[in-house]
């Protein structure tokens, strides 16, 4: 008989299970601690029971855990700082969706070569995410793989669903179980449709083919998940973060009868992927507080130790150290301004 099953497939490689993987390394007492308060935080704000806002910040994407540790501790310290009025959430994002091809992140290729050591990846990010756990930083990432939250998600506080997702079945059947608020970006063309029909059926229960633990294929039934909201990311060539545009988006949100919880990415076509418009981005956001706003919740940065992006090198070495190897991001010092001035705005806020 001639072969019709697997004409492309070079081989199947086995994968350690979510259970070896936790077991390799397992939740810290610490960890778990930051985890639970940054998740209930996190709740309580889109719950309007915090008046804080949330700010979703750090590199595009993680690539040097060194560096990325070392980020961390110094948001750590910022984010003590700003603490009365201002939760920070560090975000740490393994998976790139590449619109043709590229590097895909830390857990495809955690090596930067095209090995695809995909299990050194996901073990790798799993003592990652502990890491900064354990500094005391709740963590934000994209769930881009339908599988990784299995091996990750008892250590995220926060999730996003990417633009080019937000219409994925798939990704709403996952957010629907997911332990996490969930933010759903609108579409590369800048509806924000999509992400409310998201929002939508992510809220309701959900079967759908996954594996559990045990890495065993399963029918994963849900319950709905009620912390779905809005994020705003531009797109279609302008940004959306304007206030006719919020004031558009908290309209979509009250017609599908969903809570006005909206937050402003300030990267991406909000900024024209130009890094040095995010200050811009977030005064004017803030500015919309400061006269009164009450759905703006949150805000998100694309941040990092240096300004900038880099290409990745055939000689690692030659790497720069702290800085993107993905999207371009504002450098430590301005976000440092960024916080402290948002921080010192909020002060005399109607919301505050």
């Amino acid at each position: 008989m001639q072969q019709i099953e697997n004409l492309n497939i070079e081989a199947f490689e086995a994968m350690a299970t979510p259970a070896a993987i936790h077991a390799r390394v397992p939740m810290s007492e610490a960890a778990e601690k930051t985890v639970v308060a940054g998740r209930r935080a996190l709740e309580a704000i889109l719950d309007r029971r915090d008046p804080r806002i949330f700010v979703v910040v750090g590199p595009c994407s993680i690539h040097d855990p060194v560096a990325g540790l070392d980020y961390a501790r110094r948001l750590k310290k910022l984010a003590d700082e700003v603490a009365d009025r201002i939760l920070v959430v560090m975000r740490v994002y393994f998976e790139k969706p590449r619109t043709t091809t590229g590097w895909k992140g830390y857990i495809n290729d955690p090596r930067l070569d095209d090995s695809f050591r995909v299990e050194e990846g996901m073990t790798k990010a799993r003592e990652f995410l502990r890491a900064v756990n354990e500094i005391g930083l709740p963590a934000g990432t994209e769930a881009l793989d339908p599988i990784s939250p299995q091996y990750l998600g008892d250590l995220i506080a926060w999730t996003a669903i990417g633009a080019r997702t937000t219409e994925s079945q798939t990704h709403r059947e996952m957010s629907s179980g997911l332990s996490t608020p969930v933010g759903f970006k609108n579409g590369t063309d800048g509806s924000v449709e999509t992400a409310l029909n998201a929002i939508v059926s992510a809220s309701r229960p959900h079967a759908f083919l996954g594996i559990n633990g045990e890495g065993q294929t399963a029918v994963i039934r849900t319950r709905g998940n009620k912390y779905g909201h809005l994020v705003l990311r531009g797109g279609g060539g302008r940004p959306n973060y304007d206030t006719v545009s919020v004031t558009i988006a908290e309209e979509g949100l009250k017609k599908a009868k969903l809570p006005t919880n909206i937050v402003v990415d300030c990267s991406h076509a909000n900024s024209y992927k130009k890094p040095e418009l995010q200050p811009l981005v977030m005064s004017d956001v803030i500015h919309q507080i400061r006269q009164g706003n009450q759905s703006i919740v949150g805000l998100m940065i694309e941040s990092n130790i240096e300004a900038g992006s880099q290409s990745i090198p055939a000689d690692l070495s030659q790497l720069k150290y702290g800085c993107s190897v993905t999207d371009a991001c504002v450098a430590w010092d301005t976000t440092e301004t960024m916080l402290r001035e948002a921080h010192a705005a909020l002060q005399d806020s109607r919301r505050s």
